[in-house]
């Protein structure tokens, strides 16, 4: 059995929140900002119980991760991560799929993903796998003064 099929995709819990963190750093393109402090990760991991997932390997390493959410309307990925040494493996099809499968069950129609321009290989892998860039639309974004 290959490293990569021996490797579990489960549900990402709030106790998985510092080795995450620790995988999210390590990746080149993605970005963390005040929405990814432990109070906000947990916060989003009860809004949406069970929609996040984790790759781990048969030692307990943590291998891959991504945040999976939905409006009610629309899904959200965020920091969709594999550890370089497992990248092109499939890890990070099977943590989507792991993720669209949730959004299903629960009549999610549809589902966006958050990348950054510049991040060429998470554009590359987003383009493999059939994901578009919907460029009649944008995204703006504003801070919320928060209490």
């Amino acid at each position: 059995m290959s490293t990569a099929t021996a490797v579990e995709i489960r549900p990402f819990t709030a106790a998985d929140y510092d080795r995450a963190l620790q995988l999210w750093r390590s990746i080149d393109g993605l970005g963390l900002n005040e929405s990814d402090s432990r109070e906000a990760v947990e916060a989003f991991l009860q809004r949406n119980p069970g929609f996040s997932a984790l790759a781990v390997t048969p030692d307990g390493g943590v291998v891959g991760a991504v945040l999976c959410g939905h409006n009610g309307r629309s899904g959200s990925l965020y920091h969709l991560a594999v550890d370089s040494s497992q990248r092109r493996t499939g890890i990070g099809r099977r943590l989507v799929e792991y993720c669209f499968a949730r959004l299903a069950a629960a009549h999610i129609p549809r589902c966006n993903v958050f990348v950054y321009t510049d991040n060429i290989a998470g554009n590359r892998f987003w383009a493999r796998n059939g994901w578009n860039d919907p460029t009649t639309w944008k995204v703006l974004q504003k801070h919320v003064q928060t209490v």
